[in-house]
């Protein structure tokens, strides 16, 4: 797989309902990270954009599914689960991307996001509550959490992209 663009980037309405609104925000994230990686192979997706940081694109991409995984399956769904990618010497696994199978990230992720959005449909309210840990957490803030989530690593998408390529841009 050559990157990825699965998923066409909506923008989000400018007056759309809190419950809309957080959704569709979401999903342009996720698609934002998408066109990130489109049209790149395997080894550019690896590429770390300086020595000292770990992060390259595929990496972000395990890491969200990951965060996605963590946040709508085990907590809002209650479900047991495992890392996909164990964490190796206390740094998260989803980062370690040398021997990665690309394919197998994409999949999962987008696996990942389909099961978050199953969930969140699932969820009469954004202020309905699960309790996870001891925490009484909210499906808005997962919401928002995954938003925000998304975005910080979405800047980090933008500045690997453009030491890869040289594409900058939204």
């Amino acid at each position: 797989m050559n990157g990825d663009q699965r998923t066409p980037r909506t923008a989000p309405s400018k007056s759309a309902d809190d419950r809309s609104s957080l959704t569709s925000f979401l999903d342009y994230q996720r698609a934002t990270l998408a066109m990130k990686c489109h049209g790149l192979t395997g080894r550019q997706l690896k590429e770390k954009a300086v020595p000292t940081s770990g992060l390259s694109l595929l990496g972000l991409v395990r890491h969200a599914a990951e965060v996605e995984r963590g946040w709508f399956r085990t907590v809002l769904g209650g479900e047991a689960g495992s890392a996909l990618w164990p964490a190796v010497d206390g740094v998260f696994g989803a980062f370690h991307v040398d021997d990665a199978d690309v394919d197998e990230a994409f999949t999962l992720w987008h696996e990942a996001c389909e099961r978050s959005r199953a969930v969140t449909d699932s969820f009469a309210s954004l202020d309905e509550t699960v309790e996870f840990q001891g925490e009484v957490i909210s499906l808005r803030y997962v919401l928002t959490h995954m938003i925000e989530e998304y975005a910080r690593h979405n800047g980090h998408a933008d500045l690997l992209r453009e030491a890869i390529d040289g594409a900058v841009g939204e």
